[in-house]
Order: structure tokens, then sequence, then C-alpha cells
């Protein structure tokens, strides 16, 4: 599974000083569930993500990612999770099937194996017809199928997905959101970020939301505040709104 207790990271901006981007945030993402982590742009979500895939490093608090922790055994961490960051790219001259052959090689994959996995995955995304197409001629769903591929070829046992389907159409959507049901029912645990409330309905077990760097509610889809009949996408937005009301209230000198 994965577990945060009290992440906080603090970074150093030329004109606002010290700015903390995480406060003290702790969560847990269950085997075989999705843990949706939501909150507007800004709130920390990208942060918290890229400090459990080993990308930063803490300023305090600690985690655990499949039992490696963080920060002493970061090289554990990132063989056994998939990442998948909203800024990740492709290589625009090499094709889908080079740059798996490439990252494959890089998780010590070969052979009938590195074959098998590449076709597996392949058939999983639909990427038949585009794997020997320069990257730079994909569509936009198309490049996020391979990211996703790549991020997945080595089947981990932990998946870490930042906003996976932003900028898809319907059926490129659909392909990746029915992938995270598949790797849930296998026991996996998958935090998601998204901004995509029917999805997180679809998908989601647990819920962690982020606002300004704290995390103001942690709980499962159905603890979630909503009166009855009210869709989730207005409650979130009633939650966020109360959220911020409450912070500027709180910075209002006594």
């Amino acid at each position: 599974m994965i577990e945060a207790h009290e992440l906080t990271k603090r970074f150093r901006d030329r004109r606002r000083g010290e700015v903390e981007a995480l406060s003290g945030v702790s969560f847990r993402c269950r085997p075989g569930a999705v843990f949706g982590l939501l909150g507007p742009n800004g709130a920390g979500k990208t942060t918290a993500l890229r400090i459990l895939a080993t990308a930063l490093r803490p300023t305090s608090g600690r985690a655990t990612v499949a039992g490696a922790d963080i920060v002493r055994d970061g090289a554990t961490v990132r063989a056994r999770i998939g990442f998948l960051s909203a800024s990740t790219g492709l290589y625009p001259r090499l094709t889908p099937r080079e740059i798996l052959r490439t990252f494959g090689a890089l998780y010590g994959m070969e052979g009938a194996r590195l074959d098998e996995r590449l076709a597996e995955v392949a058939r999983l995304f639909a990427l038949g017809e585009f794997l020997d197409r320069p990257c730079d001629k994909l569509s936009t769903g198309m490049k996020q199928r391979v990211g996703v591929a790549r991020t997945v070829l080595h089947d981990p046992p932990v998946l870490i997905l930042d906003e996976p389907t932003a900028g898809l159409d319907v059926l490129s959507s659909r392909t990746i959101v029915d992938f995270v049901r598949s790797e849930r029912e296998q026991g996996k645990p998958i935090l998601f970020s998204t901004h995509i409330m029917s999805e997180v309905e679809r998908l989601c077990d647990d819920l962690g939301v982020l606002h300004r760097g704290r995390l103001v509610f942690s709980g499962t889809l159905a603890e979630f505040p909503r009166p009855a009949g009210e869709g989730l996408e207005d409650a979130f937005l009633r939650f966020l709104t109360e959220e911020e009301a409450d912070s500027r209230r709180g910075q209002r000198p006594s």
C-alpha cells in the first residue's frame, strides 16, 4: 500500500519567500483500492505525487510505498511503482515501439518477456497500428496512451497516476479508465489525481481533498459531505468554496 505520514514540503520563492506547498499531509491508499487525490490547481496534488514517486524529497514527514521508505529506499520504490506525471513527455522522433523497448530494458526486461509484455500493453491500449509511427505524428490521445503503456510496462504493484485522462477524447479516456479498473481488481493500490468528477464516481473508493497544501478531507467516497440528490461536482465545488472562505477568515488579523 501507500502510506503518507505528516508530509510537508517547503520551497524558496524569490518573490514570496518560503512557500509551504504541503503541510502535514497524511493518508493511506489501500491494496485493491483507488484513492482519488483531488483539489484545485495549486493545491499541492502534483507535489504530493512527486514526493511519493521519489522525484522530490519531503522537507519533513515520511512515507512508504509497497513497504519501502521513499527517502531511504528510493531505488526500491521506483522499481515498484508506475508513475505517470502530468508533465511526462515522449521522445518525438522515436516510435512507441522504440520507447517501450527502451524503457523495458531500463526495467531489466529482455527477450521473450519484453516481447510478450510489449504486445500485451499494445493490445490493452489499442496501439497496434501506431507502434511504428514517430510520436510527433500521434494525436494527443494516442500519446497519452503510449505514456500510460510506458508507465505500466513492467507490471508494477503500485500505480501513481497524475491526471491520466487530461485532454483526452471519450474513447481514449474510456480505455484508460477501464485499465485502472482492471488493475484495481488485481489488488493493486492506485493513487489517482483528476479534475473529472465522473471519473471519481466511477473509479474511486477513497478520497483525499487538498486545499492550499492541507488535507481538508480524507475518507471514503460515500463519506464525502453532500446532501441527498446533490451531484458530486456540485458538492465538491461547495466544499472548496467553504474551505476557501474559512482560509480567508483565518488570514484576517485579529
